[in-house]
């Protein structure tokens, strides 16, 4: 039977410990993580203390100094380059204020064998009473907004008792270098397919006053919510969209993703013809050269099937403009009687086509994409209805 040092070095794991002024509980913690393995890395991010001194007595573990500090983000990503010179492709990093316990590293250990290649979360339990109630609301705050950015719950997302599979970040160039790196790494991990998942782990706070801690509540909170800020945006301008668009396109066919999207069981009727509806309106809608993009980020602050707004605004594709075009003339002609233009129907008709009366084109455009989006909608909600009464029938 393996022992557990012999699982650490299958799996190519090693232990980061990032440390800055914490030589109280520095020692204990080493001797603790001793227990399970020797593959130990500790990157001492320009202590002051009595660190230094509390290294040399355990010269059998890897170890890396520099001065002056500059932060955990730093300290870690210093840590997975340290370790991926060293061969490693796990890093289980630890806090070494005393707020992690070494006896769940078997945990992450397990998990890893379970799902390789995946970013584990040591996951605390942060409804006890010892917690902080202002530890508590940031882990939510946390919680939301990764969710907000990814779509993937989690239970503890400020936890920095984590495995990552550093061998799958090292072509990653992060940006931040302090408390905000563990944020900036999770989101951009899930975004490039990296699973990101939790495993239960044990949590101490010592009571108030007693505590070693070195996040700056206005300061770091601060830098975490430009960093929020810049995250959303990016991910509802392109991580979303990329998505969606990889769904549609590399890994399903149009008619495939259409069935299914339009049957789907968890969605009411109205959902679904909402979601049509609108696609076709955004599809029509003279904003030419932004309509997928507009869409997909309305669709997704709507709540609609994203899917179904995806492919139904394709409809402003090249073989249907000339009738787009004609069609919002003709609609715009209704409000514009006296100074309207007539244009014949041609398929060489092109956005060009514009210039000869821009407020007629305009008025009907939008007039063509409400009304058509309404029908559309509402053709699609009494299908939906009646294939169902069909399938009952059958039944």
């Amino acid at each position: 039977m393996n022992t557990l040092q012999d699982q650490f070095d299958e799996l190519k794991v090693c232990v980061l410990v990032p440390t800055f002024n914490n030589s109280g509980t520095l020692a204990g913690l080493i001797r603790d993580i001793r227990f399970f393995t020797h593959n130990i890395l500790v990157v001492n991010d320009g202590s002051t203390d009595e660190t230094k001194e509390i290294l040399k007595e355990f010269q059998e573990i890897g170890n890396m100094s520099y001065s002056p500090n500059r932060g955990k983000g730093y300290a870690l990503r210093q840590g997975f380059r340290k370790a991926t010179e060293l061969g490693y492709e796990y890093a289980i990093s630890i806090d070494s204020d005393g707020q992690h316990f070494a006896k769940d590293l078997p945990e992450f250990l397990a998990s890893l064998k379970e799902h390789p290649g995946s970013l584990i979360i040591g996951a605390r339990n942060m409804d006890q009473s010892s917690v902080p109630s202002k530890s508590s609301f940031g882990n939510r705050f946390s919680n939301f907004w990764f969710e907000v950015e990814t779509g993937i719950r989690l239970p503890d997302t400020q936890s920095g008792y984590r495995l990552y599979p550093i061998f799958r970040l090292r072509n990653m160039h992060f940006f931040t270098p302090k408390y905000e790196f563990e944020i900036e790494v999770i989101v951009r991990a899930a975004w490039s397919g990296i699973p990101v998942i939790a495993v239960p782990v044990s949590v101490y706070y010592p009571p108030p006053g007693k505590r070693v801690t070195h996040f700056r509540p206005f300061m770091d909170f601060t830098r975490i919510s430009i960093l929020n800020t810049i995250l959303v945006l990016i991910s509802f301008l392109y991580i979303k969209p990329r998505n969606l668009i990889r769904k549609l396109f590399l890994e399903k066919k149009w008619k495939e993703a259409f069935i299914q999207e339009l049957l789907h069981p968890h969605q009411t009727d109205i959902r679904k013809s909402v979601s049509v509806g609108f696609g076709i309106f955004m599809g029509i809608v003279p904003i030419w050269g932004f309509q997928l993009i507009a869409a997909i980020l309305l669709a997704v602050l709507l709540r609609l099937n994203k899917v179904l707004v995806l492919l139904f605004a394709n409809i402003s594709i090249p073989p249907a403009i000339p009738l787009i075009i004609w069609c919002s003339y003709k609609a715009g002609s209704i409000w514009m009687p006296a100074s309207g233009e007539h244009i014949s129907f041609s398929k060489s008709l092109s956005l060009s086509a514009i210039r000869y009366n821009f407020s007629q084109y305009l008025l009907g455009s939008i007039t063509l994409a409400i009304v058509t989006g309404l029908v559309t909608g509402l053709i699609t909600f009494l299908l939906l209805k009646l294939f169902k009464n069909k399938t009952r029938l059958a039944r």
